[in-house]
């Protein structure tokens, strides 16, 4: 939305080019003239391609209008353009990009601090499996490892459904409907272990 706008400005920009300052358009290089702004298409494409990477906008890419009597114009025009375009758009694209990068940097954040404090299979707490030492990092090594789930889901991924035993079909019929009930969710041995022993 912002590079839409960016381009309507221009756009607009453009076309007071064209119509009241073509003439600044005309650059001589080697006894030829080049000319810049012929057509609206041209200009525009001027003004996108060398506007936008001049650092004092389009005035710094076309002929100075010193001792032209529209002078004063120009400086206005010139002024205008590197205001908002250079600086106001420009800074509203960066600050989108900027902001972008934040939000993704603060998901993998809390991505981080949620495998740091919870199981990702089951999402369980730490503090549930700590009540042993070293229970939290036993339970995600070796009850629930995250790789250990993904190379069985690539197992029955790339095995013929013929071959399937009556735990990979009940799997594969799951990971079809893009149902995750297969995972533990909110169980895992040593919580099956102590329910077992309250219930005797």
């Amino acid at each position: 939305l912002t590079v839409m706008l960016t381009s309507v400005v221009i756009y607009l920009y453009t076309v007071i080019a064209f119509n009241f300052f073509r003439k600044f358009y005309a650059k001589e290089e080697d006894g030829e003239k080049e000319y810049k702004c012929n057509d609206m298409l041209t200009c525009f494409i001027f003004h996108l391609h060398s506007g936008l990477r001049a650092g004092g906008g389009i005035g710094d890419e076309i002929e100075p209008p010193d001792g032209d009597i529209h002078e004063a114009l120009r400086i206005i025009f010139d002024m205008t353009f590197f205001f908002f375009v250079i600086i106001i758009l420009l800074a509203i694209i960066q600050g989108l990009i900027i902001d972008a990068f934040g939000d993704l940097r603060d998901q993998l954040e809390q991505v981080r601090e949620d495998l740091e404090s919870k199981c990702f299979i089951c999402g369980i707490g730490k503090e549930y499996f700590d009540a042993t030492p070293h229970g939290f990092d036993r339970h995600v090594e070796r009850e629930h490892n995250f790789a250990n789930y993904m190379y069985f889901l690539m197992h029955i991924i790339n095995k013929p459904d013929t071959e399937f035993t009556g735990q990979e079909t009940y799997v594969w019929e799951l990971y079809q409907q893009r149902c995750l009930d297969f995972f533990p969710i909110g169980n895992c041995f040593r919580k099956q272990y102590e329910e077992e022993l309250q219930a005797k």
